[in-house]
């Protein structure tokens, strides 16, 4: 199985510092221009070499070490922007700590030699195979700016204000401009504008996408400018060219929509994925591109002829259950795990049922495995190879010993990397008889990988589209119910206040008797005002409810319990009368009485009660007040004589000689 990428497809640039140092003399570079079948090569200096990778925009520029284009992480840092949206700066020998180069080109199979331009076409070859980390010191974001080309300070025979004005104006077109194309490239981003007089004096768009994938480019024309800057990290971040992962069981349901699951060596879901379009071949790409399989596995009995054949060009072992399991207990087995659809589910059931049914020799094989040996590498020989732990554990434990350890003249030991070679031998005969089956596949396929790619392409630009129109909409459609859920709640409150408004608009015509429109069988009528308890709060509630007035009718429908305080709050009002149910306080009653307020129960007037809003028949109110002045001038009469009679007394306390001459 071939495992070219796309990036033999494109133009790779390999680098070698050929002569000085980056940090002294200006240096020179060998560079190998590699596209998968020619090789180019040329002996240029830094400036040059820039000047190239900006004209012919390599898809990845290759070196073993980035510090060899640049003297420190500023310098790498104004490198990598100036590189082409569309160039990557790879490091083949691997991220922060980097191996020798000869010891990754030998693990790869790559040719390899001390001299510069050897190096540079290693690193080129390395690259194409997707081996090493791109170097990246910015994110995915880009912000576009639109601001005023020219200042505002005068305009020539323009006057100041018509010529900022003008300029203000063209910013704010141009921005308009901008913002359109980014909606018609369904990029997602964010605006903020400054609005000055006549328009913008700049607008700033956040956009999550790459300068290769905006539809605007940087430009100064009159009176607006656009410039376009990428979002920095950080720092440096190394990611690798190819995620693979190490030894995973995979579990495949083949059809018309094929899905592969993949579990690490411990059981967990790694990941899982589906497709209508990819054939065999795509689909084991996949699966090199994301480990290295153990174990392939179907979720029916027999064996698919698809998966069979995946499983064969792996070499690993493969499981299928006895019966087809049923739905659900895949279902059962699958509930802690996410899928978007029935056949990754399905594929994820055989993963995990794999693994279930290995996870006791997986055990095995981890408590046998000595501490420095991998034990993935272990575990893939005893499970796919078939061979026992001890066998693999001398044959890896003979790969590490040095020749060093040979001090005779027998025929000398294989050194470590022949026997590598000669078990890879082994593996490739055992594997000759499978290539066969794929290569017939592959030439089928290679004359429409072009347009296969551009359809793909394509498809997955109106999927990424369509997936944020879906967003939007379900942004919109939540935005839109919250906001009916607010007009139902104010339409409703409205509907209260209108009630209470015209409840209020009869009382209020009740209470002014000038008005001509008030009706017939209203006139004679008093407005009520109620309070539901004798108390401060009760008293404010009402104030806000409806308002308590000088020459109020106050209806205390529980007058029991107030205070002085509370008395002195009703007669700071200056109600007309107070109606009460219940007996008042000495205390209240002596206030209320002390401010000349009527009081009279409630019982000897005739309420009618609407809500919170009541009338009474003014006659009656009429004759409770009379009732309380006769009570009242009675009550002051009894006051005045028990006030005379205390004088008296205390004059004859003070002078009793006086009162016996009397």
């Amino acid at each position: 199985m071939s495992t070219r990428t796309s990036a033999l497809d494109s133009l790779i640039f390999g680098v070698d510092i050929q002569s000085g140092d980056v940090r002294g003399d200006a240096p020179s570079y060998a560079v190998v221009a590699f596209d998968g079948e020619s090789i180019e090569r040329d002996v240029v200096s830094g400036r040059k070499l820039r000047r190239r990778i900006q004209s012919e925009a390599p898809a990845i520029v290759a070196t073993d070490n980035t510090y060899e284009l640049a003297e420190d992480k500023g310098a790498l840092v104004h490198f990598l922007r100036e590189l082409p949206s569309e160039t990557k700066l790879v490091q083949v020998t691997g991220d922060e700590r980097p191996e020798p180069l000869s010891r990754v080109a030998a693990r790869h199979g790559v040719p390899y030699a001390k001299p510069p331009m050897k190096e540079a076409e290693a690193a080129a070859r390395l690259a194409a195979r997707n081996v090493g980390y791109e170097v990246s010191a910015f994110t995915n974001t880009t912000t576009v700016k639109v601001a005023r080309g020219r200042s505002t300070g005068g305009g020539g025979g323009w006057s100041e204000d018509r010529f900022t004005r003008r300029i203000h104006g063209s910013v704010k077109t141009v921005a308009r401009e901008v913002e359109s194309k980014l909606d018609d490239a369904a990029l997602e981003f964010e605006k903020e504008v400054t609005e000055k007089y006549g328009g913008y004096s700049q607008a700033l768009f956040e956009v999550e996408a790459t300068p290769s994938e905006l539809p605007v480019s940087a430009r100064r024309s009159g009176d607006t400018r656009i410039e376009i800057e990428r979002e920095r990290r950080d720092g440096i971040e190394y990611r690798p060219l190819a995620k693979r992962r190490d030894f995973v069981v995979v579990g495949i349901d083949p059809g018309t929509t094929t899905a592969v699951s993949l579990l690490d060596l411990d059981g967990n879901v790694l990941d899982v994925w589906s497709t209508r379009t990819a054939d065999t071949a795509e689909v084991i790409e996949w699966i090199i591109e994301h480990g290295r399989p153990v174990i392939v596995a179907a979720d029916v009995e027999p064996m698919p002829e698809t998966v069979e054949k995946i499983r064969r060009s792996f070499d690993a072992a493969g499981w299928i259950p006895g019966t087809d399991l049923p739905v659900d207990r895949k279902l059962h087995r699958t509930r802690e795990e996410s899928y978007d659809n029935d056949h990754e589910r399905d594929a994820m059931a055989a993963a995990l049922f794999a693994f279930d049914s290995h996870e006791d020799q997986f055990d095995r094989i981890a408590e046998k495995t000595p501490a420095g040996f991998d034990r993935g590498e272990v575990t893939a020989r005893v499970v796919a190879g078939e061979e026992s732990v001890e066998a693999v554990l001398d044959d890896l434990s003979e790969d590490e010993e040095s020749d060093e350890e040979s001090t005779d003249h027998d025929p000398r030991e294989l050194t470590a990397e022949e026997k590598e070679i000669k078990r890879l031998e082994a593996r490739i005969e055992r594997l000759e008889g499978h290539v066969e089956d794929l290569k017939d596949t592959i030439q089928q396929k290679d004359s429409r990988v072009s347009e296969l790619e551009e359809e793909l392409s394509e498809s997955r630009r109106e999927e990424r589209r369509e997936a944020r129109e879906r967003r939007e909409v379900t942004r919109l459609e939540r935005e839109n119910e919250r906001l009916k859920r607010e007009l139902a709640e104010a339409e409703q409150a409205n509907e209260e206040l209108d009630g209470k408004l015209e409840r209020l608009k009869e009382l209020w015509k009740l209470d002014h008797s000038n008005f001509a429109d008030v009706a017939a069988e209203k006139q004679g009528l008093v407005p009520v005002k109620p309070v539901e308890q004798f108390t401060k709060g009760a008293l404010e509630a009402a104030e806000e409810s409806y308002g308590l007035a000088p020459d109020d009718v106050v209806y205390l429908r529980d007058a029991s319990g107030a205070g002085r305080a509370t008395a002195e709050r009703l007669a700071d009002c200056e109600p007309r009368v107070v109606l009460r149910d219940g007996r008042l306080s000495e205390q209240a009653d002596e206030v209320l009485f002390d401010h000349g307020i009527p009081v009279g129960p409630a019982d000897d007037v005739t309420i009618q009660e609407i809500d919170e809003l009541a009338v009474a028949r003014e006659s009656e109110v009429e004759s409770v007040i009379d009732e309380w002045e006769d009570r009242a001038e009675q009550r002051r009469r009894e006051k005045k004589s028990a006030k005379l009679d205390e004088v008296i007394s205390e004059h004859r306390a003070r002078d009793p000689a006086a009162d016996s001459s009397g």
